[in-house]
């Protein structure tokens, strides 16, 4: 239980106390009516003594009592109705309420921390009015009157007469038969004559000589002169007199007239209130229909006759008669000064003394005598007594009979009752040990005679005199008040008195910190009989639990529930609202979400009965935004209820601002800003670039590649630097983009923000007149703030213009964006707040499947009536700061800026088209495109360029080629540049042009990813377009390609804050398998060609058709082999095949044989011009000018991303720099840089139609021997070694030029006949001229030894040429000058016919001013056989 402010010690003591009646002459009551108050009413402040007061007890021991006081109350002869009871108990709970700012105790139990009232003065105010309101009965004597007091006026004129017929009036209540209430201690009442005096009016000698004779009649001790109102209350006040009755007066009744008269129709109206609150626009049924006997429904009172009969039952209860004048307004005792204040004191006093407990003594000896006089007697004759005592005592009843009811009623004269009125008369002058003695023994006489009601008084009094008992000689004895209480609810059906019964042993149990006890005890008493009883017995359970040594937290909060719902059952809705606002700090954020959801919803409605609107609103919007575990009809009835109330409190300040809405969840974080206009879609073959939109997902890889891009084109445009200012730019900004700046949009162009929303519920909710909430700030040209700082939350269309979305459906659960627009018209500084909306529901929301795009006419009128106005802001938390040591160790989060955009000044926009833009291509298959570029602003644009990549995938052209269109028939372009032709004659002949790589955009060090489109003027006018062709290679390998284009612009006027525009383009091509080219280049044993030069190669190229018929590709053509290079051409073909058209079908291979040349100086004099030669050997009948466009296009290209791959360089030690150069210049010698470009069509079949498609591929031959490829080469992943540890040594080894580079420092060849008749008969030796020819292949002079000896390693070589040796000389030394060719003659002798090879000199080379570490072994490159025949 709560605190209290009176122990039990003091609070039973005052709870029981003699009760004096009060019986005034008309001219009394009028006197006292002069203060606003009774007779009663005027003794109340001072009833109690101020001194202890003595007595002897019928041993004429002395017996203190303390603090003793009085209870005088005016003569009701009607007992009060229990309607009128109920009333009173239910006004003084209401009109109780906690104190506003009380500061609540804090209770840490567990991890809970709980504001608790530790006080509940509403449960005391109740408690003393219910026990002073009981109505006096028979089988008890504690409240019957003791004495009487009757009161006449000094001023009556027979005031002796008028003392008499009050003395005869009390006689005829007392004793006629027609009144049996009041109820009276004993037959002989004490009287007491009281003469009150008016002071200020009356005669003071006449009072004086009327209380003489007084004195006379009844004796000093009888009576008293009472002297009040010393002044007129219409004099003004000087002093201020303390008023003491208005606590005592508010305390006991009706707070005050007014609310007493009218607290039926109060009742009423918040019957009807609530019935409205529940039939929420026509939602009755339905709610009514969840949740019938809903706890906030008021209860039809049971007893209406009772409750309220109008005036006589006000009359009758004496407390509502004492106190119905007791207006608020009114100031007490205005007639009374302090003196009469203390006369008052006085009397009381007096009558005490002399009166009163007198008389108590007097009549508990009598009470004993007859009891000692009983127990003197034996048994048998004390029951004979007893039977003579009783007269006409009812017939004994059978015991069925006496358990159905409470057993047998008692004459006023049994014995039994004298002995309990002795022990009550003990009780109430706090002798408890006497009164405990004869309770003890009363409670066994009524048992005995199974007088049931009788027994349980006796018990309960018994037990609290055991307890209040000074010195406790014994235990409180509970289990008397347990059965005491089980007696009056189960067999007398007596609530109120075990009610009370409660109320004493709960508090008792208190005091000895029996908390659980106390907690059982008084959830016991709580039944649907009285609301109000049970509330305030509950919540003093749930004041146990927490109180307890371990507090038992949820049971408080259980029980604080409980009592709230029986608290608003009885109409208290303040302290239904209360308990459930306490319970909650338990339930509060634990996952009880059920629980949680009834506790607000609880509060949302009482707090709306209240008034409360905040509060309510509060409520109910907690339900909503939590995730509810609720059905979709529950949830339903929650937000039309929280709609309802939330549309009162907005029409309370309907001008105010837009109040924050729960609903829908808005996940501010993931808001996107996308600033531009919308994509547009494909028009047949017309394709937009896709840009940037809100369809397309972030990707931080994707987006760090555009930004590269960006910064590459920037870095060109700036001279190869990327300036500090420079800022990628961003159309789209999201939860990953950097949102550390003020974003720039553009006047005209439109902002577009996606908000995220998300509905909790299982009941749709639908948006209507969604639209951005912003602020703008304008700015003149210059970028100064206008003189007035205008704040545009809304309006002001010609400022910024808005889009507003009539409806949005967000269906149960669902999570869905909205797009919302913004046009802005003007400079400034834009800030976007948030969104505004309607919230409302649908109507028939239960059935969300049938809602599709939800038509306009399906909302109907209801849901349009059902919804609110509100807004939801967005606010961003910017990222956490991680880069100082402060921000590491702090939590900070920088700004986040993506709703602040700054609008500046216009600029221009491109919008770029591709026509007849393929899909899938074939690898290396050219494909012809056209781009359209269009300027839709009012700007003109310049300065464009494409950056990409994969620049090997599209051209424009090159910078003077002609563009004309494409027709399938003819080759793929036709080109203006003129075709240097050498040798015509053959068709296998090449066909020789050059170009320098400058024409076509890939000069030296320029970036070849970043390429100028070539507008006609450099400038595309405001609303102009063009149209440029653009050719399109499929890449090498297989599958699907993204490849990305950013189109970089600028404005011709130069904008201080955007320097550029981009536009994104991202194609997406298939490419299947086409054609795999390998080629090898090597050198040719012969030593001069026709053309008298020593320098020529062999390059043999394989073909194969690698592409599987699903593409429909029937064959390929290989209709042209053109090189490129600065040093080589292809001279003819030296095919065997007489077969021109070199055709292709499914996986076939075709090799091709070329003889390669270096170019004449003249050709490739000047390297520095990055002129190429182009040699085109044709296999068709027409020849495609591989110099021109596109060809020559993609073939830079390709060497352009080519170079861009990393080399394997080998590891040079600087150390010795003739070493490196050494080892450059051999290096040298195997060099050959020829590129091979291999034109080709393919003849595919597609709906019956057929195609023809060409296309090139390239092969890139950097070194003699090698094999290059035409795709890419897949590494191999090297097998998993063990780890070896070793030392690393110090080698030269890396320096050293390899065995197969010094093989092509020198190239031999051996001139000799192949056969040779020789008549060996005539001759046993035959000689033959043999000439050794050695070539130097680099470019420096190089040491040549040649030795003839034969040097054997195998018995299989001795063999070969073990039968002929070399005459003559057996070892040469030369040196041979740069790329100088000399011949050796030698001869052979042979001495039997045969076949010899030749080829066993051993050439050893080394470059002239190296040392001969460098000396091996030249490797001859095939046999040199001879057959020798005999003539």
């Amino acid at each position: 239980m709560a605190q209290c402010v009176q122990s039990v010690q003091e609070l039973i003591p005052d709870s029981f106390v003699p009760c004096v009646a009060a019986l005034c002459s008309d001219e009394a009551e009028r006197l006292t009516r002069l203060n606003h108050l009774s007779f009663a009413e005027l003794l109340k402040p001072f009833s109690r003594l101020t001194s202890e007061v003595h007595m002897r007890d019928p041993n004429n021991q002395l017996h203190m009592i303390k603090n003793l006081k009085i209870a005088v109350s005016n003569i009701i002869t009607q007992p009060p109705q229990p309607g009128a009871i109920r009333k009173l108990l239910n006004d003084v709970v209401s009109g109780c309420q906690p104190a506003e700012g009380l500061v609540a105790n804090v209770i840490t139990a567990g991890d809970y921390d709980l504001n608790i009232s530790a006080t509940t003065p509403w449960f005391e105010s109740y408690r003393e009015t219910f026990l002073q309101s009981m109505p006096a009965s028979d089988h008890e004597f504690l409240n019957h009157y003791l004495a009487c007091m009757l009161v006449a006026s000094s001023n009556e004129p027979e005031p002796m007469e008028q003392f008499s017929k009050l003395s005869q009036e009390q006689h005829r209540i007392q004793h006629n038969s027609d009144y049996s209430y009041p109820k009276w201690f004993i037959p002989n009442t004490l009287k007491y004559y009281v003469l009150l005096h008016d002071v200020s009016a009356g005669d003071e000698q006449r009072a004086e000589s009327i209380y003489e004779e007084m004195k006379q009649k009844y004796g000093t001790q009888g009576c008293y002169l009472l002297k009040i109102n010393s002044r007129t209350s219409n004099r003004a006040s000087d002093e201020q007199i303390p008023d003491p009755w208005s606590q005592y007066l508010q305390k006991n009744s009706i707070q005050n007239q007014e609310s007493y008269e009218d607290g039926p129709c109060t009742i009423t109206s918040n019957k009807n209130y609530d019935s409205n609150l529940l039939s929420l626009d026509g939602l009755d049924n339905e709610v009514k229909g969840l949740d019938i006997t809903h706890p906030l429904q008021l209860d039809q009172p049971t007893e209406s006759s009772n409750s309220i009969d109008g005036p006589d039952h006000i009359k009758s209860a004496s407390s509502l008669h004492e106190t119905k004048k007791a207006n608020s307004g009114v100031t007490h005792g205005a007639c009374l000064t302090l003196t009469d204040h203390d006369r008052i004191r006085q009397f009381i006093q007096e009558f005490t003394f002399r009166g009163l407990l007198p008389h108590i003594e007097k009549t508990i000896r009598q009470l004993n005598d007859q009891l000692i006089s009983r127990k003197g007697l034996s048994r048998s004759l004390f029951s004979a007594t007893k039977k003579w005592f009783s007269g006409s005592k009812v017939p004994e009843k059978s015991i069925n009979e006496l358990k159905n009811t409470s057993g047998l009623l008692y004459p006023p004269e049994a014995p039994e009752l004298q002995i309990r009125k002795m022990a009550d008369l003990c009780f109430l002058v706090q002798h408890y040990d006497l009164a405990y003695s004869c309770y003890h023994t009363a409670k066994k006489d009524f048992l005995n005679d199974q007088a049931m009601l009788y027994a349980a008084g006796a018990l309960e009094m018994a037990a609290v005199s055991a307890f209040l008992q000074p010195g406790a000689p014994r235990p409180y004895p509970a289990h008397y008040m347990d059965t005491a209480i089980q007696t009056y609810r189960d067999i007398c059906k007596n609530m109120v008195l075990a009610e009370r019964c409660v109320l004493l042993s709960a508090e008792i149990l208190k005091s000895q910190s029996k908390y659980s006890e106390a907690a059982a005890l008084l959830i016991r008493l709580t039944s649907e009989d009285s609301d109000l009883r049970s509330a305030l017995l509950l919540e003093q359970a749930a004041h146990c639990f927490i109180n307890m040594k371990s507090p038992m937290v949820r049971k408080y909060a259980f029980h604080m529930i409980l009592a709230g719902h029986r608290f608003s059952k009885a109409g208290q809705k303040k302290h239904a609202l209360r308990c459930y606002c306490q319970a909650m700090q338990v339930y509060k954020g634990k996952g009880w979400s059920l629980a949680e959801d009834h506790i607000n919803f609880t509060i949302g409605r009482q707090s709306y009965t209240l008034r409360q609107l905040d509060n309510a609103v509060s409520a109910f919007r907690h339900i909503l935004i939590n995730e509810s575990k609720q059905s979709a009809a529950q949830q339903g009835a929650f937000l039309r209820e929280y709609l309802y109330v939330y549309k009162n409190v907005s029409q309370l300040s309907p001008d105010g601002p837009f109040p924050q809405l729960p609903l829908p969840c808005v996940n501010s974080s993931a808001t996107r800003v996308f600033f531009g206009h919308d994509r547009r879609p494909a028009d047949g073959e017309k394709q937009a670039a896709t840009h940037v939109s809100l369809d397309q997902e972030y990707d931080s890889e994707s987006s760090q590649q555009w930004r590269e891009l960006e910064e590459q084109v920037v870095a060109v445009v700036n001279r190869g630097t990327v300036p500090s200012s420079f800022h990628p730019t961003q159309y789209c900004l999201n939860s990953c983009s950097d949102n550390s700046r003020f974003p720039l949009a553009v006047v005209e162009e439109p902002i577009t923000v996606e908000v995220a929303f998300r509905n909790p519920l299982k009941v749709p909710l639908l948006l209507t007149d969604l639209s951005l909430l912003w602020k703008f700030q304008p700015k003149d040209v210059n970028g100064k703030d206008n003189e007035e700082v205008r704040e545009l939350v809304t309006g002001e269309p010609e400022m910024i213009g808005t889009e507003v979305i009539s409806e949005f459906l967000i269906n149960s659960e669902e999570s869905k964006v909205a797009r919302l627009k913004l046009f802005p018209h003007h400079i400034g500084e834009l800030h976007i707040l948030g969104v505004v909306y309607n919230l409302g529901t649908v109507q028939g929301s239960l059935t969300v499947d049938g809602i599709g795009a939800l038509p306009g006419g399906h909302t109907g009128k209801h849901s349009l009536s059902m919804s609110v106005r509100g807004r939801q802001d967005l606010e961003i938390q910017g990222p956490r700061l991680n880069n100082t040591k402060e921000e590491k160790t702090s939590i900070t989060y920088g700004p986040d800026r993506r709703l602040d955009p700054i609008i500046t000044e216009e600029m221009p926009l491109l919008e770029v088209f591709f026509i007849h833009f393929p899909t899938g291509l074939l690898c290396g298959e050219i494909r012809k495109a056209y781009v359209e570029f269009a300027n839709v602003s009012k700007c003109p644009l310049t300065g464009l360029k494409v950056v990409s990549k994969h620049p090997e995938f599209f051209t424009f052209g090159g910078n003077t080629a002609v563009l004309t269109p494409l027709s399938p028939s003819a080759s793929e372009n036709c080109s203006a540049y003129k075709t240097v032709v050498t040798d015509s004659t053959s068709v296998c002949t090449a066909l020789v042009s050059s170009a320098s790589s400058v024409d076509f955009g890939i000069g030296t060090g320029s970036q070849p990813e970043v390429i100028p489109v070539p507008l006609p003027d450099t400038v595309l006018l405001p609303g102009a377009s063009v149209q440029l062709p653009m050719w399109l290679r499929g890449p090498d390998e297989e599958g699907v390609h993204e490849i990305n284009f950013l189109f970089y612009y600028e404005s011709v006027k130069k904008q201080p804050k955007i320097r550029h525009r981009i536009l994104r383009h991202t194609a997406v091509i298939c490419t299947s398998r086409s054609l795999n080219v390998k080629a090898i280049a090597c050198r040719s044993n012969s030593l001069e060609d026709e053309e008298g030069r020593g320098d020529n190669m062999l390059v043999f190229v394989d073909v194969e058709n690698t592409n599987t018929s699903e593409a429909g590709v029937k064959e390929f053509h290989i209709v042209q082999v053109s090189s490129s290079s600065k040093h080589w051409k292809l001279q003819k073909s030296v095919n065997l095949s007489e077969n021109k058209d070199a055709k292709l079908a499914s996986r076939e291979k075709g090799k091709f044989c070329f003889k390669a040349l270096r170019c004449n100086e003249r050709e490739g004099a000047t390297q520095s011009s990055e002129k190429y030669t182009f040699a085109d050997i044709i296999f068709g009948n027409e020849q495609i000018i591989s110099s021109a466009s596109p060809c020559a296009d993609f073939f830079y290209r390709s060497l352009s991303s080519e170079l861009k791959k990393p080399q394997t360089q080998l590891s040079v030690h600087t150390e010795k720099p003739s070493v490196e150069d050494a080892v450059r210049l051999i290096q040298k010698c195997s060099k050959v840089d020829l590129n091979v470009v291999v034109l080709w069509k393919a003849y595919v079949v597609e709906d019956s139609k057929q195609l023809i498609l060409e296309g090139q591929h390239h092969v890139i031959l950097h070194t003699i021997g090698k094999e290059a490829f035409s795709y890419p080469q897949k590494q191999e992943q090297p097998e998993m070694e063990l780890l070896k540890f070793f030392r690393p040594e110090n080698t030269t080894a890396s320096s050293r030029p390899s065995v197969e580079q010094l093989s092509n420092l020198i190239k031999t060849s051996l001139h000799y006949p192949e056969t040779f008749n020789h008549p060996f008969h005539q001759k046993s030796l035959c000689l033959v001229p043999v000439t050794l020819l050695l070539s130097n292949c680099s470019k420096a002079d190089v040491d040549v030894i040649v030795d003839l000896r034969h040097k054997t390693t195998s018995p299989e070589a001795l063999e070969i040429h073990g039968s002929f040796t070399w005459l003559g000389q057996t070892q040469y030394k030369l040196q041979l000058k740069s790329q100088e060719i000399h011949s050796l003659q030698l001869k052979a002798c042979f001495v039997h016919t045969g076949v010899y090879n030749l080829g066993t000199p051993r050439v050893f080379a080394k470059l002239s001013d190296q040392v001969t570490v460098f000396e091996t072994s030249q490797q001859n490159s095939m046999p040199a056989l001879i057959i020798i025949n005999n003539v």
